[in-house]
């Protein structure tokens, strides 16, 4: 008879170590033999660990005081068992080789936690959800799949507890619920969410909860859209409601109804233009649907009053607290640190004193000195703090009469007019230009690079001779300026499609004193 083994999969700070003690404490509690190593992990986002545990599954009373052997590695494709609380994590072990289609039972968490790389992408990085689940279900015996993040938070502990009540509904080894909750109770302070942790995972599991009811929520069309709160909405297909209903919502949100009632009339010009492009509709209204995400996104761009307003809301307290786990009696203070600089000021003046303003900042950088800038350390959890970031918060109004939101309003048309222009030369060229609305993203210097690429590209390859020869070199530049930040990418594009490559900006010389002490034909360099 061999050992049952567990390779237990999760990110640092979950309590993996803990769940591995849990185990080995619950199988001495029901008599049994077991064994558990750890194999620390470089990280993937906090750190990744793995704890490899073997139970053999005779009590020790009836093994005649023969010891059995066990192993301190798991072999890829001999797993009993694995249990991850990532969803990446769980294909990455997978793809190592060790889960088994005739063999592994796979238990996965369907929470995600970005790793560096999907962040660092500038268009959308994230792995394919529905894509990893395939794989797991592929090299898997039977698989469960649900969100242990969620329960944790449910009940107020740590994910590990709810993995454990996996474990333990699962029947993988030979003991007793009342085995793995004595363990649990003897932990001491936060037994009592341990024990609300591991039930809920205990009853999920046991529930017989498979994979394919996440799958099927993963892979499910879009539910029916809410009625948009429009009367401009009744214009539009059916295709094209639920994003119109979702960015229609944002803007009220971020502005008031007659923002949002601009964004439809916007809209409006590009699915006439379709229209005309495409009568039957064969694409399914692609290019107004792409339209009405990007634009959404655009014109509620990031400035100190919308990040006010979030910061100041109280979801945002409430996401906090679950984040650290703040108890009823516990006392929490939460600060937030800003440094807006004269960009952020110079956004809501009128455009004569943003110009003036911005001139000054320029003749400082000239001199070189640091652009200016104003370091502030709030403490939204007092009246003081929470008051301030809600006065700013109020101040959307000011929003439109500011330099920034004419600037944006500007480019946003000079897109929207490239959408149908281009729509009307050919549906693929319009579509093309939508799609270059991904471009604007982030804030600061990513958000301003994004806009000069944009309208580089709408300059110089969207009148080209020929529609398709457009489209193409359209769809080239707006990919390798999503996979080269840096730009030379785009510009190899931008040339080889017969465009200029984007002009080189110019930067201040920044001067720097030699340090005192320093003799005349030493470097600061030399000198360290």
């Amino acid at each position: 008879m061999s050992p049952v083994s567990l390779l237990i999969c999760a990110l640092g700070g979950e309590g993996g170590g803990v769940l591995t003690e849990w185990l080995v404490e619950t199988a001495r509690h029901a008599g049994y033999a077991a064994q558990a190593s750890s194999i620390p992990g470089v990280a993937q986002r906090t750190g990744a660990t793995t704890y490899y545990l073997e139970v053999f599954p005779v009590p020790i009373t009836e093994l005649a005081g023969r010891r059995p052997v066990f192993s301190l590695n798991p072999v890829p494709g001999a797993l009993d068992a694995m249990i991850s609380s990532e969803l990446l994590e769980t294909a990455r072990q997978v793809a190592n080789g060790m889960a088994s289609p005739e063999r592994t039972l796979v238990i996965t968490s369907s929470a995600r936690t970005f790793t560096t790389q999907e962040r660092m992408q500038l268009a959308d990085g994230r792995a394919d959800a529905a894509d990893l689940l395939k794989l797991v279900a592929q090299f898997s015996r039977a698989h469960q799949v649900f969100d242990m993040n969620a329960l944790a938070k449910e009940a107020g502990t740590v994910v590990s507890a709810v993995m454990l009540g996996a474990i333990a509904g699962s029947g993988l080894f030979p003991f007793r619920r009342e085995d793995y909750e004595a363990v649990v109770a003897a932990g001491g302070a936060g037994a009592q969410a341990s024990l609300r942790g591991f039930a809920s995972g205990f009853a999920l599991v046991a529930q017989g909860r498979t994979k394919s009811d996440y799958l099927a929520q993963v892979l499910a069309p879009p539910a029916a859209a809410p009625a948009p709160p429009s009367q401009a909405a009744t214009a539009f297909p059916a295709p094209v409601q639920e994003l119109f209903a979702l960015g229609y919502q944002r803007l009220v949100d971020y502005q008031d109804r007659a923002y949002a009632d601009l964004y439809a009339q916007r809209l409006q010009q590009v699915l006439a233009a379709e229209r005309e492009a495409d009568p039957q509709g064969t694409h399914g209204f692609a290019l107004t649907r792409e339209t009405a995400r990007w634009l959404a996104l655009w014109m509620a761009f990031d400035d100190i009053v919308r990040v006010a307003d979030l910061k100041s809301r109280a979801s945002r307290l409430a996401r906090v607290q679950g984040e650290v786990k703040a108890g009823e009696h516990d006392l929490l203070k939460v600060y937030d640190h800003f440094k807006p600089g004269v960009p952020e000021f110079a956004a809501l003046l009128p455009q004569g004193w943003a110009r003036r303003l911005t001139a000054w900042d320029r003749r400082r950088i000239a001199r070189g000195r640091q652009p200016w800038a104003m370091p502030l350390k709030i403490a939204s959890h007092g009246i003081l703090g929470m008051a301030a970031l809600r006065t700013l918060a109020a101040l959307k109004w000011l929003r439109p009469h500011g330099s920034r939101f004419a600037l944006e309003q500007r480019m946003i048309q000079q897109w929207l007019d490239g959408v149908v222009q281009g729509a009307r030369r050919a549906w693929e060229l319009g579509h093309e230009i939508a799609l270059c609305g991904r471009l604007i993203k982030g804030y600061g210097s990513t958000n301003e690079r994004g806009k000069d690429n944009l309208l580089h590209v709408l300059e110089h390859l969207a009148a080209g001779g020929v529609a398709g020869d457009a489209a193409r070199a359209i769809r080239a530049a707006r990919e390798a300026a999503l996979a080269d930040d840096a730009g030379k990418a785009l510009d190899a594009a931008l040339v080889q499609h017969g465009a200029p490559p984007r002009p080189v900006k110019a930067v201040p010389v920044r001067w720097v004193r030699k340090p005192r002490g320093l003799a005349a034909d030493e470097s600061p360099l030399k000198a360290r």
